[in-house]
């Protein structure tokens, strides 16, 4: 048959508009629901995963549309007879012949979005963004020859609507999977998200295809031509094989938290100026332009709080948290940690960047409680508050302080305005003092905070 026919009669091209509307809506309305256009390509941007993001709504329409139209071509070929004719080509190269189209078709539905998820970010694929991909796109391989199988065993009329509907929801519904957790891990969805600067894991991507593949490659097994005993230890042997890897695969899997599976952190490139401190922001977050001014930020507010009386100490590093990763490395002496990217990137950045110092740059000579409610009072509040919300205003940064603190008040206290009020007017206080006094009333207000903490409720 020669390829003019073959697209003629395959189901894969006349299902095209079906499968290309599929492709259209969801990359166009869904994908797009939460974020704006403007948003994606503001950043941050980086490859790999903004594939995975692409591809998260399309890995089981490419399964369930590939397996359909695998059975269906794998009904035509037993009803034509083809398997009954003289074997002048081998099994596989018909199979083969016979389903490339339908392969085709599952390739498009999976390498359209990324295509078109990379034109609308202008980033370029690496191998690491590519890796999910090229999984899918095997699997999409296994599961035609598990439908062409099919296809030979049950009336195609019936088993092809029916094969892709039940794939489909059946990928979908292993989300809802917490114990065991392999399903969610193996159903060749990955189950954990990117984030900023990661890849995943070689075993990640590979159990899943491994998964599916197995019990392809079993079921392709029958159509080896052999005498009746060696067919049958063949056929043994690959079935066998295949549930003992499906098992293995099972067992790695279940080891793995939801969401949890493999990654690796720290990938991302950075773009680093100055020393002491030696600010870096991630090259793709969106504002490493703003990479000097930032430094210059930093520099200057935690200038001004020393000069106000507050004991800073400069770290050597201050780093984008986008390149943290998810295990989060915690702020040190020598490091800090600051979202510079997403606060530089927004309106009003530079002043969301001296906030960033001040959370990192004041601090007690005592331990507070991790929050309102594990405190065995509130009684410190109003002195811790208003001592931070002067050094604030020394870097000109009080705005988002008071709109941080204004809603953690609402949710704690039965008056939060009244607690508001009583740290503003203590910090305006403060402001008017000359300079010298307020230094002393920073240390007065920390000392007494420290103590109201340690002591509790006061009568």
């Amino acid at each position: 048959m020669n390829l003019r026919t073959r697209l003629r009669t395959s189901p894969a091209v006349w299902t095209a508009p079906i499968w290309l509307g599929i492709i259209g809506f969801y990359y166009f309305y869904a994908l797009h629901f939460e974020d704006s256009y403007q948003e994606v390509v503001n950043g941050p941007l980086w490859a790999p995963e903004q594939v995975q993001a692409a591809l998260s709504y399309f890995y089981a329409f490419a399964y369930g549309i590939t397996l359909g139209l695998a059975v269906w071509e794998g009904g035509r070929l037993k009803r034509d007879g083809v398997w009954r004719l003289a074997p002048g080509r081998s099994r596989y190269r018909v199979a083969a012949h016979t389903l490339a189209p339908v392969v085709v078709a599952g390739w498009l539905v999976l390498v359209l979005p990324v295509v078109m998820r990379l034109i609308e970010t202008r980033l370029m694929p690496t191998p690491a963004a590519l890796a999910p991909l090229i999984m899918a796109m095997g699997i999409v391989c296994a599961y035609s020859v598990i439908g062409c199988a099919l296809g030979h065993l049950t009336p195609r009329m019936i088993s092809a609507p029916l094969a892709a509907v039940a794939v489909f929801y059946l990928i979908v519904g292993t989300v809802k999977y917490d114990s065991p957790t392999w399903p969610r891990h193996l159903s060749g969805q990955p189950d954990t998200s990117l984030g900023f600067g990661e890849e995943y894991g070689a075993v990640t991507l590979f159990a899943p295809f491994l998964f599916i593949a197995v019990p392809a490659a079993a079921t392709a097994a029958w159509w080896i031509r052999a005498s009746g005993q060696a067919r049958w230890a063949i056929r043994g042997s690959a079935a066998v094989a295949a549930v003992m890897l499906m098992a293995v695969c099972a067992h790695v899997a279940g080891g793995w938290a939801i969401a949890g599976g493999p990654v690796t952190s720290h990938h991302a490139a950075a773009r680093c100026t100055g020393s002491a401190p030696r600010v870096c922001m991630a090259a793709t977050g969106g504002a490493v332009g703003k990479l000097g001014q930032v430094r210059r930020q930093i520099v200057a507010s935690t200038a001004r709080l020393r000069a106000a009386g507050v004991e800073v100490r400069m770290p050597a590093t201050v780093s984008d948290s986008l390149l943290n990763g998810r295990d989060r490395k915690a702020s040190t002496r020598a490091t800090w940690w600051l979202p510079l990217s997403q606060q530089a990137g927004r309106a009003g950045g530079m002043t969301a960047v001296r906030y960033a110092v001040l959370r990192h740059s004041v601090t007690f000579p005592c331990t507070f409680p991790s929050s309102f409610e594990s405190a065995s009072s509130a009684d410190y509040v109003v002195n811790h508050d208003a001592a931070v919300l002067w050094a604030a205003a020394v870097i000109d940064a009080d705005q988002p302080y008071l709109a941080w603190r204004k809603g953690e008040y609402g949710g704690a206290f039965e008056n939060p305005r009244q607690v508001l009020d009583k740290v503003t007017r203590r910090a305006d206080h403060a402001l008017k003092l000359p300079a010298e006094r307020q230094t002393a009333w920073f240390h007065r207000e920390q000392a007494k905070a420290c103590r109201l903490a340690a002591q509790g409720p006061q009568s």
